[in-house]
């Protein structure tokens, strides 16, 4: 075998492994650590303050387990702001199968008017400001027949705290057009470098004519810039501090077991490629607003149910 043959296939190699060593790194993040260790680790760990650390008493999940043996994971993006009960801006369903070692990502919008067990129609992210992550488990279950086993809470904060630790010069992001309601900031049309708070205003400005679509399409903008400084050199090398830092934000159900357990599901899969859904499906949705609830996405349940179920069950 050639010299440049060789090479190549020890460039792909290592770059399949840089792509396993995100993924796991994700998991962690997103999970809320598996105990790990080290100097740069309590070094972040420190740095967080702890009077903004999320506040996880009284958090109730009444998790469920898939019937089909996959793992499902409820992804709340939560913003404090001092309030005792927060709102969740971002909402997917994450799942990982043990079987296939496949992971697959569900975005679900946030003004979707649905029904709320116990209470009357609402916009799906009022169930979490209700009821906390039971009540909109709950909620996904009574609309979607989704089965939910785990919940992770992250706060904005760490959102903010992870692009400053992984990326102090900047994320450079091509802003579309100037965008400063709702957000505390002026953001100006172009190539921009942004640190933890532009980046994250940008990723949830939704007052635009594409609302909340136009939100998830920017969310999936910033992580794939994320992902890039991620697999650097440099963005390993900051790894245990980055765990450390954001750590007093995040809260699951998930046991350190349980977190290594699903590490080892999804990496003994080589490199997975993780698929999306974003609901409401196009063509299963109608814009309506109503009194006191302001404007929301009308849905089909019945469709909508069947594009996640037909997402989550496809090889």
């Amino acid at each position: 075998m050639s010299d440049s043959r060789i090479t190549k296939k020890k460039k792909k190699r290592r770059k399949l492994r840089y792509k396993r060593i995100f993924l796991l790194l994700f998991l962690i993040i997103i999970l809320g650590g598996a105990g790990y260790a080290g100097a740069q680790y309590y070094q972040g760990l420190h740095s967080a303050k702890t009077s903004e650390a999320l506040n996880t008493d009284n958090i109730k999940f009444n998790g469920t387990k898939d019937a089909n043996g996959r793992i499902n994971i409820l992804l709340l993006g939560i913003d404090t702001r001092g309030e005792k009960q927060s709102r969740t801006d971002t909402m997917m369903i994450a799942q990982i199968d043990p079987k296939t070692h496949k992971v697959k990502l569900v975005s679900l919008m946030r003004d979707m008017y649905v029904e709320i067990p116990g209470y009357d129609n609402y916009k799906l992210n009022t169930a979490y400001f209700l009821g906390g992550p039971e009540l909109l488990r709950q909620t996904i279950k009574h609309n979607f027949d989704i089965d939910i086993q785990y919940y992770a809470l992250v706060d904005f904060k760490s959102f903010v705290k992870v692009v400053d630790t992984l990326a102090p010069e900047g994320i450079k992001i091509n802003v579309e057009h100037e965008m400063s309601k709702n957000i505390g900031m002026t953001l100006h049309p172009g190539l921009q470098t942004m640190h933890g708070k532009q980046l994250l205003a940008y990723a949830r400005f939704r007052k635009d004519a594409e609302g909340d679509f136009g939100r998830v399409r920017r969310q999936q903008t910033v992580l794939k810039a994320l992902e890039k400084e991620a697999i650097s050199v440099n963005g390993f090398a900051k790894a245990p501090k980055l765990l450390g830092t954001i750590q007093p934000y995040i809260a699951t159900n998930m046991s350190k077991m349980d977190i290594l357990g699903l590490v080892k599901d999804v990496l003994m899969g080589g490199t997975p490629d993780v698929k999306t859904l974003t609901v409401p499906v196009a063509g299963s949705y109608s814009n309506a607003t109503y009194p006191g609830k302001g404007a929301v996405l009308d849905v089909d349940t019945e469709k909508n149910t069947e594009a996640i179920k037909s997402f989550l069950n496809e090889n």
